[in-house]
């Protein structure tokens, strides 16, 4: 089971404090960006996701309609 949203940001917050305070070697600090990365892809995925679900209810005619959102973005 894959984690939620809330859980990887958790993890990318404590990645983040852990590189920020500078007490990690060149390696470990290589490898925690990586994780942080791999991380912050992971949540850009789940945001993308929960865009393509949202639905925008638009006035038209008087009467509130509602109609899927749309965005400028292309998917990779």
């Amino acid at each position: 089971m894959s984690k939620s949203f809330e859980e990887q940001m958790g993890s990318l917050e404590k990645i983040v404090s852990e590189l920020e305070k500078g007490d990690l070697n060149l390696d470990d600090s290589v490898t925690k960006f990586e994780e942080g990365i791999k991380i912050s892809k992971e949540c850009n995925k789940i945001l993308q996701e929960a865009e393509k679900k949202i639905t925008m209810l638009v006035k038209e005619d008087g009467e509130i309609k509602e109609k899927d959102f749309e965005t400028d973005k292309t998917e990779e």
